[in-house]
């Protein structure tokens, strides 16, 4: 069993997010849920939590113990980091090391070794963006590994890359990190 935390960032496609929290806890891991405010728009804490079995994490600045700080010791127990879907705004606060809310701030925690994945899910002209396009490079270049974006019809009516790649996908992705001892 390996501890992963999915982040979750304000996008339609956040409501996958149910399916996938579902599909990684039937295959026996322990899935802690990050979200943006934004993303709670989207899909519920509640929800993500009945999924998981664990508290869902949305404030930065709400400390569950005194003892411990929540990012910190989140990021300490990751084994696996996903960020599903990723929105144009994480991969920019990420690619360029802010951190002003929970996710951004317990991405910053992530020990170096642990693996990390981002699954864009945008509009079809902000995926190609060249902003969007060097903030992914450069989260490749820190050991970010991207989850590339299907092509399809997207909610804005758009047709193009940007609709979140589908669950077996990003599991089919992850699964030689899950595996590795």
């Amino acid at each position: 069993m390996k501890n992963i935390l999915l982040g979750i960032s304000g996008s339609i496609s956040a409501y996958k997010a149910a399916d996938l929290t579902s599909q990684l806890v039937k295959l026996g891991h322990n899935v802690d849920v990050v979200m943006t405010k934004n993303s709670t728009k989207f899909i519920t804490p509640l929800t993500l939590q009945s999924l998981s079995k664990n508290p869902v994490h949305v404030d930065v600045m709400e400390e569950r113990s005194p003892e411990k700080i929540n990012h910190i010791e989140l990021a300490k127990q990751t084994d696996l980091f996903l960020i599903a879907p990723a929105s144009a705004n994480i991969l920019a606060k990420l690619a360029n090391g802010i951190a002003d809310d929970m996710l951004s701030t317990v991405a910053l925690a992530i020990q170096p070794n642990v693996p990390k994945f981002i699954a864009p899910a945008m509009n079809t002209h902000m995926y190609q963006n060249v902003m969007t396009q060097r903030n992914i490079a450069t989260l490749n270049e820190v050991g970010y590994q991207e989850i590339v974006p299907r092509e399809a019809l997207l909610a804005c009516g758009d047709f193009g890359r940007g609709a979140l790649a589908t669950i077996e996908d990003i599991l089919k992705i992850i699964q030689p990190a899950l595996s590795n001892e």
